[in-house]
């Protein structure tokens, strides 16, 4: 059994947008580590943060409710292989998701703390603020002096290419990827330049083309809302074997006097074994033969393994001498 986002946000499974929403805003102001101490806040602000990432989003939603966190994580029984990691920032979600970097400044100016008797489905309502959209019209109001009152614009996301070796693919790694990057400072005008480590966690038999995305991890001005950093698996050149899917093809040299008489070769595998293959018919150039189980890890089945296939390379003779060919037109049929 995974997760229970819906039980994570204390709504039940269907609810609406708005619910949603509702939902998050209440259980993060509840867990927020800036107000709330008690032990294991951080790690269920946390939780609610992915609750609402996967919630909020139509399609991350669709997979869950179908599949649970199982199928939307890419596990034996999911449809789509390994797609999704929380990999986000909570601070940074429940920053914007109140319009703001310290929603709790203007929150909890009145005082030290939250009044047990204050609502926290509509907190705002305390102050007069007219809600969450109150908040955020004081909030976008103060910010106008500087920005103008703009609305933040997402920038498109930046896609990097994660090369991984068919070793790394076979036996799984992590791969800890160094970005430069934009951040505003404190008086959200002026920026830095930081440097951030983002740790990638490549699972048995990911496919060529898996995308991993760490939301909003790019630049950040005092006009945008940070770009995804989206990290794309590219296969890296093998020097003995190549890739098809979950299979790996082995080039397998050999001779026109082993093509036509037999032959035994001897192939190596991923995990550094040899495995002796034998054949006693007739091979033609091209020719395959498929050795099964000796192949990557299935995406979405890591306990299971695709085939090798050895693709028989026939090396023909340069030139033949006078009686060589005598011999053989005597003995190879016309």
């Amino acid at each position: 059994m995974g997760k229970d986002y819906y039980k994570v946000l204390g709504i039940q499974k269907g609810a609406s947008e708005d619910e949603i929403k509702k939902a998050y805003r209440k259980q993060a102001l509840r867990y927020h580590p800036d107000k709330n101490k008690s032990a294991g806040a951080e790690d269920k602000f946390k939780e609610i943060a992915e609750a609402y990432d996967v919630l909020s989003d139509a399609k991350k939603k669709d997979i869950y409710d179908r599949y649970g966190e199982d199928g939307l994580k890419g596990s034996c029984g999911g449809p789509n292989g390994p797609s999704y990691t929380f990999h986000g920032d909570p601070h940074a979600m429940f920053a914007e998701f109140f319009g703001g970097r310290s929603p709790f400044d203007h929150f909890f100016s009145h005082g030290g703390g939250m009044d047990d008797d204050i609502d926290i489905d509509d907190p705002f309502a305390a102050f007069g603020m007219g809600g969450l959209g109150g908040f955020q019209r004081s909030f976008k109001s103060r910010a106008g002096g500087i920005h103008g009152g703009c609305e933040k614009t997402k920038d498109p996301p930046v896609v990097h290419e994660l090369k991984v070796s068919l070793e790394e693919v076979f036996k799984g790694c992590t791969k800890k990827m160094k970005i430069s990057r934009k951040r505003l400072n404190v008086d959200g005008c002026t920026m830095r330049s930081e440097d951030k480590i983002l740790t990638v966690d490549i699972k048995r038999g990911w496919k060529e083309g898996t995308k991993i995305t760490f939301p909003r991890e790019g630049d950040e001005t005092p006009t945008n809302i940070p770009a995804d950093v989206v990290f794309v698996v590219k296969d890296k050149t093998h020097p003995v074997f190549r890739r098809e899917g979950s299979d790996i093809i082995y080039p397998a040299k050999i001779s026109l006097r082993d093509a036509l008489c037999g032959c035994t070769v001897s192939v190596p595998t991923l995990d550094g074994r040899t495995i002796t293959v034998t054949s006693r018919d007739v091979i033609k150039p091209g020719m395959r033969k498929r050795i099964v189980a000796e192949g990557l890890p299935l995406s979405k089945c890591p306990e299971k393994r695709g085939d090798m296939v050895l693709e028989f390379l026939v090396k023909f003779p340069d030139k033949l001498g006078q009686s060589a060919r005598e011999a053989l037109g005597q003995i190879l049929p016309p």
